[in-house]
């Protein structure tokens, strides 16, 4: 008996090593939260019988130790590590879950039973044993395991340290990091995946929200310090998070084959051109459930949007250009790009309004507390001359067809009353801006016009079913009619003031000499004893020399008139000019 017990280690490791050799890139996949949450829910947990739980979890391992033929020896026990070359079955990674779970059962046990201070030392005890089998299952997951299965051990052993380090009560921002670190993942985890993964994601964020409110309590001033710590930390984790969410859109790309817009489906065939979409309209979706998200965020999820979008577009094009003369596969094509272009454009109008309501936020404030620029409303003019042209390039796009159905021709009759909405509100802060520069004419007038534009698209959404759309329009009118009404009386008002200061600067005129007291330089009064300094208490300059130096008065060369040239008479110097000799010829021709 005892024979075959020692040949059983080598026997093990001789499969193992050909089974590494056979299947080298071998990529194991556990539900690490559905087997955790099926395992504690059936052996004790719901009853919170922690020792139940822990007895199942030690019958557990004997069973896999002996499944595995993974046995520690007979008699002598002699510990067999797991590490990276042994893991060659899933059940591995299983014993060194259940070895943690069994550790962390064993430490709420004692703490459940009321422990004194030795109790306690154990207590930490089981819970550091609990963290060093959760490390390494979350190190060999990362390289046996996919994914999915990577990122779960992650939150996993993100949790059992969250837990360590909240019951030493020592080092809180570390718990809170790795407490808000397993949130994160369970919620984006939460957000694929069958309906029974998303109650249990759900589950397990409600069970860790305590301990953060918690461990925020508790550190109070320093929490801002934490959240920056976890901000920095958490850049492997983020690209965990993308590897499985792009895995998981791979997944759900395969299931999807048509996009619909306005009532009319185009085919997708290429598996990148899926993805890209499934990952803007997920990302659509977090961004419709993050109504109490800061504007900062919902722009950075808007970012992401368009860029998911334009790989869609990119790869469209790209298959347009290989279409050939596929007149099918090419009309289908140019479907799906307009489509997509025209949700593209509908996106960009949603965050150019988010812009908006920045903007309009920050204008009505006549004092920022925080130090802001405050927005002028040349900048509101500017946001919504980009409002109009994005409404009317959509509607151009989506008139482009010959044969419009309904829901085209109604979405083509929102977006036109959205855009007359726009003028209107664009004409209303055009109208503000003549008015700060104290052009009253101009913006009574410009008033006016918003009023009408205003009246006239509220008699046009008279049977609509936009509600909030009426109301910003109302609201419009009203301010609209307001304004034009304080701008007619502050230019009446003005008006009426300029006799008056007139009349009023006529009266103060005098003929007397009304020159200011000259300042005197240090300089200029050498020779007399007085302060050049000024008051000891006020700001004024010193007077020591004037600088720039006055200019100063400088004589011009004279002007010499000669008028007595012409009428003098100078006398003959033809004797004294030398006379030129002549010959024979030269006199003889004269």
């Amino acid at each position: 008996m005892s024979k075959p017990a020692d040949q059983q280690p080598s026997d093990m490791q001789v499969d193992s090593s050909s089974a590494v050799e056979e299947k080298p890139a071998i990529r194991f996949s556990i539900n690490v939260l559905e087997l955790m949450r099926e395992a504690q829910m059936q052996h004790g947990l719901r009853q919170s019988d922690y020792t139940r739980y822990r007895r199942y979890c030690s019958a557990r391992l004997r069973r896999l130790y002996k499944s595995l033929k993974f046995l520690h020896g007979r008699g002598k026990y002699t510990r067999r590590n797991i590490t990276e070359s042994t893991v060659t079955d899933v059940r591995f990674l299983h014993v060194v879950f259940y070895m943690a779970e069994r550790a962390w059962s064993h430490a709420m046990e004692k703490k459940t039973a009321g422990t004194n201070a030795q109790q306690r030392i154990y207590m930490l005890g089981r819970f550091r044993k609990a963290v060093k089998w959760a490390s390494l299952f979350s190190q060999l997951c990362s390289v046996k395991g996919d994914s999915r299965t990577s990122l779960e051990a992650e939150a996993y052993a993100s949790y059992m340290k969250g837990a360590l380090f909240f019951e030493q009560d020592k080092n809180i921002d570390a718990a809170m990091i790795n407490f808000k670190n397993t949130r994160a993942i369970y919620e984006e985890l939460g957000k694929y995946g069958s309906i029974e993964n998303q109650l249990l994601c759900r589950q397990r964020i409600d069970e860790v929200e305590p301990m953060i409110d918690f461990c925020s309590h508790k550190l109070g001033g320093s929490y801002l310090q934490a959240h920056e710590l976890l901000d920095t930390a958490n850049d492997l984790l983020k690209a965990k998070m993308e590897a499985v969410l792009a895995e998981t859109r791979s997944q759900q790309a395969a299931s999807m084959t048509e996009f619909n817009w306005l009532g009319r489906t185009f085919p997708i065939t290429n598996a990148k051109t899926r993805v890209s979409i499934l990952k803007a309209q997920q990302l659509e979706r977090d961004l419709s459930a993050t109504e109490s998200v800061a504007a900062d965020k919902k722009l950075a999820i808007f970012d992401k949007i368009f860029s998911a979008y334009h790989d869609a577009r990119s790869c469209i094009r790209n298959d347009l250009a290989s279409a050939g003369n596929a007149e099918d596969i090419r009309d289908d094509l140019n479907g799906l790009d307009k489509a997509v272009s025209a949700v593209l454009g509908l996106r960009t109008i949603e965050r150019n309004q988010l812009l908006v309501s920045i903007a309009k936020s920050k204008f009505t404030k006549h004092r920022d507390e925080k130090n802001e620029r405050i927005t002028k409303p040349e900048e509101l003019v500017r946001l919504y001359d980009l409002l109009i042209q994005n409404a009317t390039d959509l509607t151009d796009l989506v008139s482009s067809g010959r044969n419009k159905n309904e829901e085209e021709n109604s979405f083509i009759h929102e977006y036109e009353l959205k855009g007359l909405a726009f003028r209107a509100e664009r004409c209303f802060f055009l109208a503000k801006s003549y008015s700060s520069a104290g052009k009253r004419a101009e913006a009574y007038a410009l008033f006016c016009h918003a009023h009408t534009l205003t009246d006239s698209a509220l008699q046009q959404l008279a049977n609509s079913h936009d509600k909030a759309l009426i109301q910003d329009l109302k609201s419009l009118s009203d301010n609209c009619r307001s304004n034009s009404c304080i701008e007619h009386a502050t230019g009446i008002m003005e008006e009426e003031i300029v006799p008056l200061k007139l009349s009023k600067g006529v009266s103060t005129m005098s003929l007397a000499d009304g020159k200011a007291k000259e300042n005197k330089y240090l300089l200029d009064m050498l020779e007399s004893y007085e302060s050049a300094i000024g008051e000891p208490n006020t700001k004024a300059p010193c007077r020591i020399a004037q600088f720039p130096p006055p200019f100063q008065a400088v004589p011009c060369n004279p002007i010499v008139l000669d008028m007595a040239y012409n009428a003098v008479e100078f006398p003959s110097l033809e004797n004294r000019m030398k006379k030129e000799k002549k010959g024979l010829l030269s006199r003889f021709w004269g």
